[in-house]
Protein backbone atom coordinates (compact mmCIF):
# COMPACT_ATOMS: atom_id res chain seq x y z
CA UNK A 1 0.00 0.00 0.00
CA UNK A 2 1.80 3.32 -0.64
CA UNK A 3 0.57 6.82 -0.13
CA UNK A 4 1.50 10.18 0.09
CA UNK A 5 1.45 13.96 2.35
CA UNK A 6 2.40 17.29 1.56
CA UNK A 7 6.07 16.73 1.30
CA UNK A 8 6.94 12.60 1.36
CA UNK A 9 6.27 9.74 -0.33
CA UNK A 10 5.52 6.51 2.13
CA UNK A 11 4.94 2.81 1.38
CA UNK A 12 4.31 -0.09 3.58
CA UNK A 13 5.84 -3.44 3.36
CA UNK A 14 5.57 -6.34 4.89
CA UNK A 15 7.54 -5.88 7.64
CA UNK A 16 8.35 -1.61 7.72
CA UNK A 17 6.87 1.40 6.88
CA UNK A 18 9.57 3.44 4.12
CA UNK A 19 9.06 7.35 4.64
CA UNK A 20 10.68 9.46 2.05
CA UNK A 21 11.12 12.43 0.92
CA UNK A 22 8.82 13.43 -2.55
CA UNK A 23 9.99 16.82 -4.07
CA UNK A 24 7.57 18.19 -6.99
CA UNK A 25 9.57 19.38 -9.41
CA UNK A 26 9.39 21.60 -12.02
CA UNK A 27 10.54 21.36 -15.74
CA UNK A 28 13.55 23.55 -15.32
CA UNK A 29 14.38 21.67 -11.53
CA UNK A 30 14.03 18.15 -13.80
CA UNK A 31 16.02 19.73 -15.95
CA UNK A 32 19.01 20.48 -13.71
CA UNK A 33 18.48 16.86 -11.92
CA UNK A 34 18.34 14.71 -14.66
CA UNK A 35 19.67 16.12 -18.18
CA UNK A 36 23.54 15.93 -18.26
CA UNK A 37 25.04 19.57 -18.51
CA UNK A 38 27.47 20.80 -20.68
CA UNK A 39 27.91 24.33 -18.81
CA UNK A 40 27.64 25.38 -15.20
CA UNK A 41 25.19 27.92 -16.54
CA UNK A 42 23.34 26.91 -19.42
CA UNK A 43 20.52 29.62 -20.71
CA UNK A 44 17.46 28.33 -18.88
CA UNK A 45 15.31 29.45 -21.61
CA UNK A 46 12.08 27.51 -21.02
CA UNK A 47 10.05 27.08 -24.37
CA UNK A 48 6.44 25.92 -24.75
CA UNK A 49 6.08 26.30 -28.74
CA UNK A 50 7.99 27.89 -31.22
CA UNK A 51 6.66 28.77 -34.62
CA UNK A 52 8.31 31.07 -37.72
CA UNK A 53 11.09 33.06 -35.84
CA UNK A 54 9.61 33.09 -32.30
CA UNK A 55 9.84 30.75 -29.10
CA UNK A 56 7.24 30.92 -26.89
CA UNK A 57 7.57 30.34 -23.08
CA UNK A 58 5.16 28.63 -20.43
CA UNK A 59 4.31 32.37 -19.00
CA UNK A 60 3.68 33.90 -22.19
CA UNK A 61 7.61 34.86 -23.19
CA UNK A 62 8.08 35.64 -26.26
CA UNK A 63 11.41 35.57 -28.13
CA UNK A 64 12.76 36.40 -31.85
CA UNK A 65 15.24 33.77 -32.52
CA UNK A 66 18.39 35.30 -34.13
CA UNK A 67 20.37 31.85 -33.41
CA UNK A 68 18.10 29.47 -35.26
CA UNK A 69 19.04 26.89 -32.87
CA UNK A 70 22.89 27.48 -34.23
CA UNK A 71 21.93 27.74 -37.74
CA UNK A 72 19.51 24.76 -38.12
CA UNK A 73 16.08 26.21 -38.54
CA UNK A 74 16.64 27.79 -41.84
CA UNK A 75 12.94 28.08 -43.00
CA UNK A 76 11.80 29.17 -39.67
CA UNK A 77 10.21 26.61 -36.84
CA UNK A 78 7.66 24.23 -37.66
CA UNK A 79 7.27 25.62 -41.42
CA UNK A 80 3.80 24.41 -42.18
CA UNK A 81 5.56 22.69 -45.42
CA UNK A 82 7.91 20.62 -43.55
CA UNK A 83 5.42 20.13 -40.91
CA UNK A 84 3.18 18.57 -43.98
CA UNK A 85 6.01 15.93 -45.20
CA UNK A 86 6.63 15.09 -41.83
CA UNK A 87 3.04 13.60 -40.95
CA UNK A 88 2.84 12.36 -44.21
CA UNK A 89 6.24 9.89 -43.52
CA UNK A 90 4.24 9.45 -40.52
CA UNK A 91 1.59 7.51 -41.74
CA UNK A 92 3.97 5.35 -43.86
CA UNK A 93 6.51 3.58 -41.75
CA UNK A 94 9.06 5.02 -39.66
CA UNK A 95 12.45 3.09 -38.83
CA UNK A 96 12.41 -0.26 -41.69
CA UNK A 97 16.50 -1.02 -41.52
CA UNK A 98 20.10 0.25 -41.22
CA UNK A 99 21.43 2.46 -43.57
CA UNK A 100 21.43 1.11 -47.32
CA UNK A 101 19.94 -2.02 -47.56
CA UNK A 102 15.95 -1.06 -48.20
CA UNK A 103 14.88 1.23 -51.24
CA UNK A 104 13.33 3.99 -48.94
CA UNK A 105 11.38 6.71 -50.95
CA UNK A 106 12.51 9.78 -49.00
CA UNK A 107 16.14 8.47 -48.85
CA UNK A 108 16.18 8.18 -52.55
CA UNK A 109 14.36 11.39 -53.70
CA UNK A 110 16.37 13.04 -51.24
CA UNK A 111 20.14 11.93 -52.94
CA UNK A 112 17.98 13.23 -56.07
CA UNK A 113 16.87 16.90 -55.21
CA UNK A 114 20.58 17.36 -53.00
CA UNK A 115 22.74 16.15 -55.91
CA UNK A 116 20.11 18.16 -58.58
CA UNK A 117 22.15 21.55 -56.24
CA UNK A 118 25.05 20.13 -56.70
CA UNK A 119 27.86 20.02 -60.03
CA UNK A 120 27.60 16.97 -61.86
CA UNK A 121 31.12 15.53 -60.14
CA UNK A 122 29.18 15.25 -57.12
CA UNK A 123 26.51 12.76 -57.35
CA UNK A 124 26.77 10.22 -54.71
CA UNK A 125 24.91 11.19 -51.43
CA UNK A 126 25.78 9.35 -48.00
CA UNK A 127 23.08 10.15 -45.38
CA UNK A 128 23.84 10.03 -41.43
CA UNK A 129 22.05 11.84 -38.51
CA UNK A 130 24.76 14.83 -37.74
CA UNK A 131 27.41 17.44 -38.88
CA UNK A 132 30.05 15.54 -36.66
CA UNK A 133 28.86 11.92 -38.02
CA UNK A 134 28.87 13.54 -41.62
CA UNK A 135 32.55 14.68 -40.95
CA UNK A 136 33.59 11.44 -39.43
CA UNK A 137 32.09 9.65 -42.85
CA UNK A 138 34.33 12.16 -45.03
CA UNK A 139 37.78 11.03 -43.01
CA UNK A 140 37.30 7.73 -43.68
CA UNK A 141 36.30 8.26 -47.27
CA UNK A 142 39.24 10.87 -47.68
CA UNK A 143 41.53 8.48 -45.71
CA UNK A 144 40.02 5.20 -47.63
CA UNK A 145 39.94 6.40 -51.39
CA UNK A 146 43.74 7.86 -51.52
CA UNK A 147 45.36 5.51 -49.05
CA UNK A 148 46.83 8.27 -47.33
CA UNK A 149 46.90 9.12 -43.36
CA UNK A 150 47.41 12.37 -43.14
CA UNK A 151 44.66 15.35 -42.93
CA UNK A 152 45.51 18.82 -42.90
CA UNK A 153 42.49 21.57 -41.05
CA UNK A 154 42.25 24.98 -40.12
CA UNK A 155 42.85 26.83 -36.53
CA UNK A 156 40.17 27.53 -35.01
CA UNK A 157 38.30 25.39 -37.38
CA UNK A 158 34.83 23.75 -35.42
CA UNK A 159 33.52 20.25 -37.45
CA UNK A 160 32.02 18.75 -34.56
CA UNK A 161 32.85 16.90 -31.05
CA UNK A 162 33.30 13.24 -31.80
CA UNK A 163 36.85 12.19 -31.81
CA UNK A 164 38.10 11.89 -35.43
CA UNK A 165 35.94 15.16 -35.98
CA UNK A 166 37.25 16.76 -32.89
CA UNK A 167 40.82 16.03 -33.50
CA UNK A 168 40.78 18.19 -37.15
CA UNK A 169 39.07 21.02 -35.19
CA UNK A 170 41.67 23.58 -34.52
CA UNK A 171 41.07 24.97 -30.91
CA UNK A 172 43.40 23.38 -28.45
CA UNK A 173 41.07 24.43 -25.08
CA UNK A 174 38.51 22.09 -26.32
CA UNK A 175 41.18 18.92 -27.42
CA UNK A 176 43.43 18.95 -24.91
CA UNK A 177 41.08 17.13 -22.39
CA UNK A 178 41.08 14.43 -24.49
CA UNK A 179 44.45 13.66 -26.21
CA UNK A 180 45.52 11.47 -27.61
CA UNK A 181 43.48 11.88 -30.36
CA UNK A 182 43.33 11.06 -34.20
CA UNK A 183 47.09 11.26 -35.77
CA UNK A 184 48.55 12.55 -38.78
CA UNK A 185 46.54 15.94 -38.43
CA UNK A 186 47.88 19.64 -39.03
CA UNK A 187 46.79 22.94 -38.77
CA UNK A 188 47.02 25.53 -41.10
CA UNK A 189 45.82 29.29 -40.75
CA UNK A 190 42.22 29.59 -42.64
CA UNK A 191 42.35 32.36 -45.27
CA UNK A 192 46.46 32.24 -45.38
CA UNK A 193 47.77 31.09 -48.73
CA UNK A 194 50.99 31.12 -47.33
CA UNK A 195 50.45 27.85 -45.64
CA UNK A 196 49.11 25.70 -48.36
CA UNK A 197 52.57 24.95 -48.91
CA UNK A 198 51.51 22.54 -46.32
CA UNK A 199 49.43 20.19 -48.34
CA UNK A 200 52.08 17.40 -49.57
CA UNK A 201 52.08 14.18 -51.21
CA UNK A 202 51.53 12.63 -48.00
CA UNK A 203 48.06 14.46 -47.80
CA UNK A 204 45.00 12.70 -47.55
CA UNK A 205 42.89 15.14 -47.21
CA UNK A 206 42.46 19.22 -46.48
CA UNK A 207 39.25 19.42 -44.20
CA UNK A 208 37.75 23.28 -44.00
CA UNK A 209 34.61 25.51 -43.53
CA UNK A 210 34.05 27.49 -46.45
CA UNK A 211 33.31 30.17 -44.11
CA UNK A 212 34.91 29.55 -41.19
CA UNK A 213 31.74 29.30 -38.03
CA UNK A 214 32.79 28.83 -34.82
CA UNK A 215 36.37 31.31 -35.43
CA UNK A 216 34.02 34.29 -35.91
CA UNK A 217 32.58 34.39 -39.09
CA UNK A 218 35.69 34.46 -41.77
CA UNK A 219 35.32 34.73 -44.81
CA UNK A 220 38.21 33.57 -47.48
CA UNK A 221 39.33 35.19 -50.79
CA UNK A 222 37.80 33.96 -53.86
CA UNK A 223 41.76 33.94 -54.87
CA UNK A 224 42.35 32.02 -51.73
CA UNK A 225 39.91 29.04 -52.43
CA UNK A 226 40.87 28.68 -55.63
CA UNK A 227 44.86 28.11 -54.81
CA UNK A 228 43.59 25.87 -52.64
CA UNK A 229 41.71 23.59 -55.11
CA UNK A 230 45.00 23.66 -57.05
CA UNK A 231 47.32 23.16 -54.84
CA UNK A 232 45.11 19.80 -53.81
CA UNK A 233 45.04 19.05 -57.17
CA UNK A 234 48.41 18.81 -57.72
CA UNK A 235 49.08 17.08 -54.40
CA UNK A 236 46.38 14.19 -55.08
CA UNK A 237 44.55 15.75 -52.05
CA UNK A 238 40.90 15.54 -51.43
CA UNK A 239 39.34 18.66 -50.61
CA UNK A 240 37.12 18.53 -47.81
CA UNK A 241 34.48 21.79 -47.53
CA UNK A 242 32.27 21.66 -44.11
CA UNK A 243 29.16 23.46 -44.87
CA UNK A 244 27.29 22.40 -41.74
CA UNK A 245 26.74 25.89 -41.08
CA UNK A 246 27.04 27.72 -44.16
CA UNK A 247 24.88 25.24 -46.49
CA UNK A 248 20.90 25.32 -47.38
CA UNK A 249 20.75 28.96 -48.21
CA UNK A 250 22.35 30.52 -45.59
CA UNK A 251 25.35 32.38 -47.41
CA UNK A 252 23.46 33.71 -49.69
CA UNK A 253 23.32 30.58 -52.41
CA UNK A 254 22.46 27.36 -51.77
CA UNK A 255 26.10 26.32 -51.29
CA UNK A 256 28.58 28.42 -49.65
CA UNK A 257 31.14 27.07 -52.13
CA UNK A 258 29.43 28.65 -55.13
CA UNK A 259 30.74 31.80 -54.25
CA UNK A 260 34.51 31.23 -54.76
CA UNK A 261 33.65 29.23 -58.20
CA UNK A 262 35.40 25.87 -57.08
CA UNK A 263 33.75 22.65 -56.56
CA UNK A 264 35.01 20.54 -53.77
CA UNK A 265 35.53 16.74 -53.81
CA UNK A 266 33.37 15.84 -50.71
CA UNK A 267 30.65 18.21 -49.22
CA UNK A 268 29.52 18.02 -46.01
CA UNK A 269 25.74 19.33 -44.89
CA UNK A 270 23.56 18.97 -41.42
CA UNK A 271 22.20 21.60 -39.43
CA UNK A 272 19.85 23.57 -42.06
CA UNK A 273 19.31 20.37 -43.78
CA UNK A 274 16.64 19.00 -41.87
CA UNK A 275 13.73 21.71 -41.31
CA UNK A 276 14.21 21.41 -37.39
CA UNK A 277 14.85 17.36 -37.90
CA UNK A 278 18.11 15.81 -37.52
CA UNK A 279 20.11 14.70 -40.46
CA UNK A 280 23.62 15.34 -42.00
CA UNK A 281 25.58 14.03 -45.30
CA UNK A 282 28.27 13.69 -46.88
CA UNK A 283 28.17 13.90 -50.55
CA UNK A 284 31.34 12.82 -53.19
CA UNK A 285 31.70 11.17 -56.38
CA UNK A 286 30.18 7.66 -56.99
CA UNK A 287 33.50 6.32 -57.62
CA UNK A 288 35.16 7.96 -54.75
CA UNK A 289 32.15 6.46 -52.62
CA UNK A 290 32.49 3.12 -53.96
CA UNK A 291 35.37 2.05 -51.88
CA UNK A 292 33.04 1.89 -48.86
CA UNK A 293 31.55 -0.91 -50.93
CA UNK A 294 34.73 -3.48 -50.03
CA UNK A 295 37.59 -4.22 -48.46
CA UNK A 296 35.85 -4.25 -45.85
CA UNK A 297 32.33 -4.37 -46.65
CA UNK A 298 29.85 -1.76 -44.90
CA UNK A 299 33.13 0.45 -44.39
CA UNK A 300 30.65 2.83 -42.90
CA UNK A 301 27.39 2.18 -41.35
CA UNK A 302 25.25 4.14 -39.41
CA UNK A 303 21.76 2.70 -37.74
CA UNK A 304 19.13 5.83 -38.29
CA UNK A 305 21.12 7.79 -41.07
CA UNK A 306 18.81 9.03 -43.60
CA UNK A 307 15.76 8.19 -41.18
CA UNK A 308 12.83 8.54 -43.30
CA UNK A 309 10.55 11.25 -41.36
CA UNK A 310 14.21 13.65 -41.25
CA UNK A 311 14.72 12.77 -45.08
CA UNK A 312 11.05 13.81 -45.60
CA UNK A 313 11.45 16.82 -43.96
CA UNK A 314 14.54 17.46 -45.70
CA UNK A 315 13.11 17.47 -49.21
CA UNK A 316 9.83 19.66 -47.89
CA UNK A 317 12.93 22.31 -46.77
CA UNK A 318 14.73 22.49 -50.02
CA UNK A 319 11.37 22.97 -51.67
CA UNK A 320 10.51 25.68 -49.65
CA UNK A 321 13.78 27.00 -49.68
CA UNK A 322 13.66 27.29 -53.44
CA UNK A 323 9.89 27.56 -53.96
CA UNK A 324 9.90 30.68 -51.70
CA UNK A 325 12.96 32.47 -53.03
CA UNK A 326 14.22 32.69 -49.13
CA UNK A 327 18.20 32.35 -50.19
CA UNK A 328 17.47 35.51 -52.91
CA UNK A 329 16.14 37.58 -50.10
CA UNK A 330 19.31 36.77 -47.82
CA UNK A 331 22.00 39.61 -48.99
CA UNK A 332 19.15 42.49 -48.72
CA UNK A 333 18.03 41.12 -45.54
CA UNK A 334 21.72 41.19 -44.61
CA UNK A 335 22.23 44.26 -45.58
CA UNK A 336 19.21 45.84 -43.52
CA UNK A 337 20.80 44.41 -40.38
CA UNK A 338 24.05 46.40 -41.15
CA UNK A 339 22.05 49.45 -41.75
CA UNK A 340 20.87 49.20 -38.52
CA UNK A 341 23.20 47.83 -35.97
CA UNK A 342 25.07 50.84 -35.77
CA UNK A 343 26.26 51.92 -32.45
CA UNK A 344 29.70 53.28 -30.98
CA UNK A 345 30.02 50.33 -29.06
CA UNK A 346 29.78 48.04 -32.30
CA UNK A 347 33.79 47.76 -33.79
CA UNK A 348 32.72 45.80 -36.84
CA UNK A 349 30.10 43.46 -38.83
CA UNK A 350 31.42 41.04 -40.90
CA UNK A 351 29.18 38.42 -42.49
CA UNK A 352 28.38 36.15 -45.84
CA UNK A 353 25.13 36.51 -45.99
CA UNK A 354 23.05 35.78 -43.05
CA UNK A 355 25.92 33.87 -41.34
CA UNK A 356 26.94 37.52 -39.46
CA UNK A 357 29.44 38.17 -36.48
CA UNK A 358 28.85 42.13 -34.47
CA UNK A 359 32.49 42.42 -33.09
CA UNK A 360 32.27 44.28 -29.74
CA UNK A 361 35.32 45.43 -27.40
CA UNK A 362 35.49 42.62 -25.02
CA UNK A 363 33.59 39.17 -24.07
CA UNK A 364 32.82 41.73 -20.81
CA UNK A 365 31.21 43.96 -23.13
CA UNK A 366 29.26 41.41 -25.26
CA UNK A 367 28.07 39.03 -22.50
CA UNK A 368 25.81 41.43 -20.45
CA UNK A 369 24.46 42.53 -23.76
CA UNK A 370 23.23 39.07 -24.80
CA UNK A 371 21.44 38.91 -21.14
CA UNK A 372 19.98 41.81 -21.40
CA UNK A 373 18.44 41.35 -25.30
CA UNK A 374 17.18 37.68 -23.80
CA UNK A 375 15.59 39.53 -21.48
CA UNK A 376 14.11 41.76 -23.80
CA UNK A 377 13.20 39.30 -26.36
CA UNK A 378 15.82 38.93 -28.75
CA UNK A 379 17.86 35.40 -28.75
CA UNK A 380 21.46 35.76 -29.50
CA UNK A 381 24.75 34.34 -28.40
CA UNK A 382 28.52 34.46 -29.60
CA UNK A 383 31.32 32.03 -30.67
CA UNK A 384 33.28 29.40 -28.98
CA UNK A 385 36.60 30.47 -30.97
CA UNK A 386 35.34 34.39 -30.56
CA UNK A 387 34.01 35.12 -27.66
CA UNK A 388 34.12 39.28 -28.41
CA UNK A 389 31.23 38.76 -31.44
CA UNK A 390 27.68 38.07 -31.15
CA UNK A 391 26.09 35.74 -33.68
CA UNK A 392 23.19 36.66 -35.81
CA UNK A 393 21.95 33.79 -38.18
CA UNK A 394 18.26 34.22 -38.24
CA UNK A 395 15.50 31.67 -40.02
CA UNK A 396 15.79 32.66 -43.45
CA UNK A 397 12.13 33.35 -43.62
CA UNK A 398 12.46 36.44 -41.29
CA UNK A 399 10.49 39.34 -42.51
CA UNK A 400 12.16 43.12 -42.61
CA UNK A 401 9.48 43.91 -40.04
CA UNK A 402 10.61 41.14 -37.54
CA UNK A 403 14.44 41.89 -38.05
CA UNK A 404 13.69 45.98 -37.59
CA UNK A 405 11.97 44.80 -34.29
CA UNK A 406 14.75 42.33 -33.40
CA UNK A 407 17.89 45.30 -34.52
CA UNK A 408 15.81 47.82 -32.69
CA UNK A 409 15.97 45.72 -29.54
CA UNK A 410 19.64 44.70 -29.57
CA UNK A 411 20.42 48.40 -29.94
CA UNK A 412 18.55 49.22 -26.55
CA UNK A 413 20.18 46.52 -24.96
CA UNK A 414 23.38 47.98 -26.19
CA UNK A 415 22.37 51.24 -24.50
CA UNK A 416 21.22 49.39 -21.05
CA UNK A 417 24.25 47.54 -20.88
Amino acid sequence: MTGSTKNYRWAFSSDFLVIEPYLFMNNRQLFLQHLAQTTDFPLLIEVEKAEGVYLHGPNGEKYIDLISGIGVSNVGHRHPKVLEAIQAQLDKYLHLMVYGEYVQSPQTKLAEALCKTLPPHLDNVYLVNSGSEAIEGALKLAKRYTGKRNIISCVNAYHGSSHGALSVGGNEIFKRAYRPLLPGVTNIHYGALADLEQINPDTAAVVMETIQGEAGIRVGTKDYFQALRKKCDEMGALLILDEIQAGFGRTGKFWAFEHFEIVPDIIVCAKGMGGGMPIGAFIANKEVMGVFKNNPLLGHITTFGGHPVSAAASIATIEVLKNESLIEQVEGKANLIKSLLIHPKIQEIRNKGLMMAVKFESFEVLKPIIDRAIALGVITDWFLFCDDSMRIAPPLTITEEELKKACQLILQAIEAS
